[in-house]
């Protein structure tokens, strides 16, 4: 795969764990670990997309329950909602 370089800004403290968790074996240098980051929510999103669609083709929404179990078996943080 071939890697860009880019420029991004991130909180102070952000980085900080970032830094320390690349010191603590994590990861091989801080731009992994930052990549690492980004594939996992890019394919988080992804998923939560396919079950978006499988959930709009099978006649509609799961309930709270089963919600929170389909996010616990796929490994996704539950959605935000909005306020």
């Amino acid at each position: 795969m071939t890697a860009e370089k880019i420029t991004v800004s991130i909180p102070s403290e952000t980085l900080v764990l970032a830094r320390r968790r690349v010191r603590g074996g994590n990861a091989s240098s801080l731009s992994a670990y930052i990549a690492s980051a980004v594939e996992e929510k890019v394919k988080a999103e992804s998923l939560r997309a396919v079950l978006d669609e499988i959930l709009a083709e099978t006649g509609g929404a799961l309930t709270a329950r089963e919600t929170r179990k389909a996010e616990k078996v796929l490994g996704l943080s539950p959605k935000r909602r909005s306020r």
